[in-house]
This record gives C-alpha cells, structure tokens and sequence, in this order.
C-alpha cells in the first residue's frame, strides 16, 4: 500500500511539475507574444478589398477594377443553410467553443493518423479570422501559438455573429474570389440567397483548398468535396434524409463567371479610373470606392457605335487591303482551325476567322471564326472590297468571291445574322430552323484611321458621351483628351465671334479674291485657297463663314490682328501655346484637343458662358457614404460677384490642385455644397448673332447633310484642315454641344473627296439622332439689344425702298445709319464708298 501510495505521490509531482512547467511555459510566451498582438477593433476598422466600381448616370456598370473579386455581406443577408454548410466543414461546434475547439484539434489528429488527411480541420472558425486579418500563413509553431491567442481575444471582444460575418467576407474561395457573396457571383452568377443546397455545399468546400477543391479546375475532387459536406450536414441534423438524397444527386453546375460591363466605354472608365488614383492612391482599387459618372448609357453605347461605323465607313470607301494572315487548313478539324484562331484577337465587334472555302458559283465563302465555328459570307458582303492601292485610288470592283479571299486567308468579319427559331403564330408549332444552319457574316477590316466624339451638357460642362478611339484593347491612346491636332474651319467660329465684338456685323464685307504672303522664312510664297480652288469676290461675313470661305477669313483676320484674336481666344479661356500668331491662324492651324474644341463650342452653345468638361458626378465609400458631389453650375454675368465671395476659398483649393488629363473633376472633394460659378466670357448678343450664322452652315453651307435630323435649333461648323489630314464636326444647340473629329495618328491626308462634311459629320449625325429625339427645341433667348435691318446683300448697307434685300441682325449700336433720301444710284456716298474699299481690300 506504501509502495502504490509512493508510486502515485511520484505521479502527482511529475504531474503538478509537467502543468507548472506548461503553465510557466505558457505564461511566458503570452507575456513574450502578448505585446506585439494587435488589437481585436481592428477588426471592425477594417477596410475589405473591395473593387472599384464606374457606373453611368443611369445606374449601368461600365467598368470594375481590381485584383480581388468581393461583395461584402452582412450575417443577416446569408440563408442559415450556408452558415450551417460552413460550419459542417470547418468548424461544426463554433457556437459553442471559446474560440479554440479541443475536440476539433483531436479529431483532426484522429484523421491524420488514420487516413493520412484532414477532412474536417483543426482550426475553428475564429482562428481562421485571427490568421486572415492579422497573421502570416507561415507554418510557424509561434505563429499557431499567436492565432490561439488572438482567438481567445477575439471572442472575448466579439459576438460569434460578427466573427462569422468576418469569416464569409474575408476568405479566398478561388478565381479571385474572395468572400461568400463573390464566389456565388464567380460560380453560379447568382447572389447568395438563390443558391441551391448543394451550390452552397460546393462553396463550403472551397476554403479548404481553394485550388484542388475548385469545380472548375478538378470538379470530380470539389465532388466529393461537397458530398463529404453535405453528409455531415445530413449526420449534424442540419438537413433531412431527403435533402440530402437530392442534394448529392445534384451535377456539378459551377462555370466561370465574370460581370460584364453594361455600357462600352473603356475610354470614359479610364479617365474615371485614373483621377481615382490620383486622388486615392492604390487604395481607390481596394476600398470599395463607387463612382457614378455623368454619361448617359444610351448616349455613351450610341457615340461608341456612332464613331467606330463613321471610322469602318471610311475604311471601306478606300479599299481592302487584304488578309491579315494565311496558313494551310487542310487536314485540319474544326477543333484546329479554333485553337489557330486563337493567335489573333477580335477587336471590337471585328472576330477573327478563316477561309475554308470559296464558291463562285454559289456567291459565297465560308468560313470559320474563332469562337462561332462555321459561317456563311456572302458575296453581297465584299463588293466593297476593291483592292486599297492609296488612300486616293482603288482597284476595280471585285465581282465574285475569288475576287477578294482565297482558302486559307484569315480575316476580320461582323456578324450579320445569327441562326433563330422563327416564332409560332396562332400557337401552331414552331418552325424549328435547321441544324447546319450557320450565322452569316460580313467582310470586315480594323479600320487605320482614328477619331474621337465627345459631347457636353453646354449648361454645365458635363461629359454625356465620349469615345477616344476605335478601340480601347487595341490603342490606349485617348484621342478626346490627348490628341493635339489642327482644328480647320471648325476654328472659325472663334475668330468670326472676335469680330462680331470687335466691331465688324454679318454684312460687313470682305473680298473673296487671290491674295500671296511672301515671307523670307519660306521657300515659295503663302498663296491660301478656297477648297473649291474657287473665288467669288465681295463676301459678307455670314456667307463667308457658311460657306467656309478661307480668303474672307484671313482678310477679317488681318484687319483684327492676330494679337487681338489671341486675346480674345484667351478671354474665351481656349489655350493659345500652340497657336501662331501669323495669318494661317484664320485657317485653324493652331492645335488643339478635341476636349479643348468641343468645350469652346459649348461655351458659344450656352450663350458665352464659361463651363469646364467634367465627368465624375458622385464618389461614395464602400457603405455609401458620399465622398465627392459635383457641385451645381450656375452661369452668372456681373451680379454674381456675391456668389463669388461664396465661393472664393474653395476656388483657391480647386486651383492648388494638379491639374488632369481630360478634366475629369470640376472642383475638390471639399467643396460639396460649394455651386461652381461661371462668368460670362462673350458677348451674348455677339453670341446670338454667331448661333444664326453657325445655324446657316446647316441650313445653306457646308453642313447641308445635318437637315436630316429636321431641327431648326442646330448649329455647327465643318472643318478640314490643309491636304485633308484632319477633318471635324462640331454641332449643339442651346444645350448639347458635340464635336467629333477624324484623322489619322500620324498625320496623312485622308485621300480624295474626304473632308469633314464626309467623315465626321455623319458621325456626329448618328449620335444626334439619338441624343436629341424626343427633346423640346432649345434655342438662346433672343437679347436686348439686337436689331433686323433689310440689306442689300452686295453692298452690306441697309436696301433702299423697293431694292432686293434680305434681314440681317445687328447689334442696335452697329446697325446700318440709313440711305439719305437724295441719295440714289449705289445706295452710298463717297465716305461709305471709301469704308467699302477699305473692308474690301
């Protein structure tokens, strides 16, 4: 008995000494560990990477950026089912541990030794949260010993709801996706709540190993994954026998799913993209961040559409230039010819495909495209391929498919109708189309020629629509924003504004006749010409710009003065560095952007008020939270000096700020309910004279192919600049102000007969299709001030009784003083006559 009481008092000791001695252990790698642990509110403080996302005005998505895919949810938005497939698979007794499951840890020691893995895993839940939000995944007997701490701190300090909801919304379930609400997105392209059980089961398994257990990657492992899940389900009494009989009979239905943009507009979502960083950091990509912008979806998806068609006509009217690549397909299968197809890329709606065969006799090619298979294109589709030789001459036209394509050519083709089931009628049956019926396509080329369309709010500044080229993957280039070219005619407007407020009127009249510059610098003398290569004498001034007179234009601009254009091109706040300061100014051989132009038209289009493009409208944090309002415009003229006040330290902060590309933002994030102040920077009875004038360019001149749209509230100027390498458009009416331009990066004439009434304006044309139909005429008030005297449209003097004459406007203290009544003959004295010969010469 002695001997037995000994042994077990020697047991005991060893016992109380092992405990002290993992007590003292313990106890000192807490006091060691303890002070470098972080503390559990940071877990509510913590910022989710959650991506950057770019609406329209219109609530449409038009981009997202980010290298994680995440959603945060609340507990409270995730059926109890999902929670309860989670806990079968991680940690089954989380609402009942302290954050460290002892029979957790030893049931995965039992199935290690006994299978040689671990089904179930050793960590709970809490652990897994102390080591995503704040620990390393090094496989560290101090890191494990760190996770054990934080997970009895945290539940400490945190409900088991919250710890949960930190879980689902934290953990990488593969594809880039991380969180629950993610990866119902990425799988099944549902959210959470239209899961089916075994989804949800499939989802559960993912933490685990997000790579061997994936669905997509080795779907018969995520099987039986999710059927090991769905039984423990079934044995934890959280599904009946039922339900799980049908859940395991489930196939894998998981694919790979990415949110698609609802609206075309990579160039606006770049510009939106790149002030968020500047103005965030990397962070704007990982904060949640949602932008709203001010485009419209349908003006946006109609000014992408409306350019690339413009930019594919053009390329078209000039010829084929041929495949863009050949290899031999015989003996290949159609699983071959795909995998060939995938060296090149589709650009835009431009797909890739090869020739398998042509038939003359029957009309047709056909061919095979990279992701549709087998098609039909028919020779209606390439009788405008005649062979490209320059851009100012062409092969004959081809007339029979052998013309164009031979077997083996790989080309770019549209789609012009896929294969469908024509509906019933009277509910008889549907006829059922046939099944080798093939999509037929079109013929195609990626256009080399650019351009850009941007369009206005002329009220406020606010981008509607923008597209910066053909294609966003093919050229980053922003053409809006970036491309500094020579406006042409589309200039003119500003100089023809300069002389309405510096004294000249609609009939003041210049000569349209021959003029030569010598100058040193050159080697051959300047001689300007009309594009007619016409003259056609004594010019109003009204004529002269709906007509695009060149010579009229440098003759005004020689009696104003290029330095007095410049200034008032700089009150107009339109940059002047890349201006000259000779005569060919006249003629629009100054740069600018075509941001830059189409803003200066908006300030002719409201009335002469200054606006500054802008594109974001909102910015909010991840809850919703407002971080940026753009602040109400409103235009002012002399009365708005207490506004300014208002406004005046604000407007410093605005100032200090860098500026951007494109002009994305019109003021700081600081000055919410701050209005944006615009003064007038023009004349609006000058303004008002100019809209008439600009409204003949439509009506008379060289915007004739505008009257289709069958509004008399439209203005707007054509331009071409010199050898046709740059040509625009630029059109509003009192509210809308869009300007599109066309040429090529490297600046190359666009060949015969291309000028910008031919290229650009049935571009801005489509787009104005669209963006007005439905809207009231907007037009500017007419002033106080102006005047309608009847001329005589030769001398520019008011017509005598019974004479010819047509209406002109003026400003009242401009008008034509009227004929003395002895006065006859050609209706002026001998000091008007002396007027006339300076205007003319």
């Amino acid at each position: 008995m002695s001997y037995l009481l000994r042994t077990s008092r020697i047991f005991l000791w060893l016992a109380l000494t092992g405990l002290s001695t993992g007590i003292l252990v313990a106890s000192s790698l807490y006091l060691y560990l303890r002070p470098n642990l972080p503390e559990v509110e940071q877990l509510l403080d913590v910022k989710l990477q959650t991506p950057l996302r770019i609406y329209s005005n219109d609530n449409k998505l038009i981009a997202e950026f980010s290298e994680k895919r995440r959603e945060p949810v609340t507990i409270g938005q995730i059926p109890e089912l999902q929670l309860q497939a989670f806990m079968a698979a991680e940690d089954s007794r989380f609402f009942d541990h302290f954050g460290v499951d002892i029979k957790g840890l030893t049931r995965a020691a039992y199935e290690l030794v006994s299978t040689g893995s671990i089904q179930s895993g050793g960590s709970t839940i809490t652990m897994q949260v102390a080591k995503n939000y704040f620990l390393t995944r090094d496989r560290t007997f101090i890191r494990k010993f760190n996770e054990i701490l934080l997970a009895l701190q945290i539940e400490r300090e945190l409900p088991k709801d919250t710890i949960f909801e930190l879980y689902l919304n934290k953990i990488y379930l593969g594809n880039r996706a991380y969180g629950l609400a993610a990866a119902s997105r990425v799988y099944y392209d549902k959210p959470i709540n239209e899961l089916s059980l075994a989804q949800m089961a499939m989802i559960a398994g993912l933490p685990k190993a997000p790579s061997a257990y994936n669905p997509l990657a080795n779907p018969e492992r995520a099987l039986e994954r999710r059927n090991w899940i769905l039984g423990r389900m079934k044995e934890l009494g959280y599904i009946s026998e039922d339900a799980w009989s049908l859940a395991i009979e489930a196939p894998v239905t998981a694919g790979y799913h990415t949110r698609e943009a609802e609206v075309d507009a990579d160039y606006v979502a770049e510009m939106a993209r790149a002030e968020m960083v500047r103005r965030f950091g990397e962070e704007a990509y990982t904060d949640g961040y949602t932008v709203e912008l001010t485009v419209n979806s349908k003006k946006q998806q109609t000014a992408t559409k409306a350019l690339r068609d413009g930019l594919e006509a053009y390329d078209r009217r000039h010829g084929f230039r041929g495949e863009i690549g050949r290899f031999e397909i015989k003996g290949l299968s159609a699983e071959q010819l795909s995998d060939r197809m995938l060296n090149y890329n589709q650009v835009a709606s431009l797909i890739p495909a090869v020739v398998t065969e042509v038939d003359d006799k029957a009309g047709e090619a056909l061919v095979h495209l990279r992701k549709l298979g087998p098609a039909i294109m028919p020779f209606e589709s390439m009788k405008w391929a005649r062979r490209y030789r320059t851009e100012s001459l062409t092969g004959p036209e081809p007339e029979k498919p052998s013309d164009v394509v031979s077997e083996g050519d790989v080309i770019y083709v549209k789609v012009l109708e896929l294969p469908r089931i024509e509906e019933s009628q009277d509910d008889a049956p549907a006829t059922q189309a046939p099944a080798d019926m093939n999509p037929r396509v079109g013929l195609a080329q990626v256009p080399r020629v650019e351009g850009a369309i941007i369009s206005l709010d002329a009220q406020t500044g606010a981008i509607e629509a923008l597209s910066g080229g053909y294609s966003f993957n093919q050229s980053k280039y922003n053409r809006a924003s970036q491309a500094e070219r020579q406006p042409g005619s589309t200039f003119k407007p500003f100089l023809y504004l300069s002389a309405l407020e510096n004294g000249r009127t609609p009939a003041t009249i210049y000569n349209d006749a021959p003029i030569v510059f010598d100058d040193d610098e050159l080697e051959t003398a300047w001689r300007p010409q009309n594009a007619s290569g016409q003259f056609y004498g004594p010019t109003t001034l009204r004529e002269g710009l709906y007509r695009s007179r060149n010579l009229v234009s440098i003759r005004l601009l020689r009696d104003l003065g290029a330095s007095t254009t410049l200034d008032y091109l700089e009150q107009l706040k339109i940059p002047t560095d890349n201006m000259p300061k000779d005569l060919s100014l006249a003629l629009g051989s100054g740069q600018l952007t075509p941001m830059e132009l189409a803003r200066g038209f908006a300030v002719i289009a409201n009335g002469g008020y200054d606006v500054q493009p802008y594109l974001i409208k909102s910015i909010k944090e991840s809850d919703g939270t407002v971080v940026y309002q753009a602040p109400e415009t409103i235009l002012c003229d002399e009365d708005c000096d207490e506004l300014l006040a208002t406004r005046n330290k604000s407007q410093q902060d605005v100032d200090e700020l860098p500026e951007t590309e494109g002009m994305v933002l019109p003021a700081s994030a600081e000055d919410d309910n701050q209005p944006r102040v615009m003064r007038r920077l023009a004349d609006e009875r000058a303004v008002y004279i100019l809209h008439s004038m600009m409204q003949d360019v439509i009506k008379r001149g060289t915007g004739r192919r505008a009257l289709a749209l069958e509004r008399d509230d439209i203005a707007g100027k054509t331009g071409t600049t010199n050898q046709q390498k740059d040509t625009w458009f630029g059109g509003f009416n009192h509210s809308v102000a869009t300007t599109v331009y066309v040429g090529f990066d490297q600046p190359a004439p666009l060949g015969r007969g291309e000028f910008g009434a031919t290229t650009a304006l049935p571009i801005w044309l489509d787009y104005m299709k669209v963006a007005l139909d439905g809207t009231e005429p907007s037009t500017m008030r007419r002033p106080n001030g102006i005047v309608s005297i009847r001329i005589n449209p030769e001398t520019g003097e008011r017509a005598r009784p019974g004479e010819d004459g047509v209406f002109e406007m003026f400003r009242r203290e401009e008008a034509p003083e009227p004929l003395p009544p002895e006065d006859s003959g050609n209706g002026s004295n001998g000091e008007q006559d002396e007027d006339l010969s300076r205007q003319i010469f």
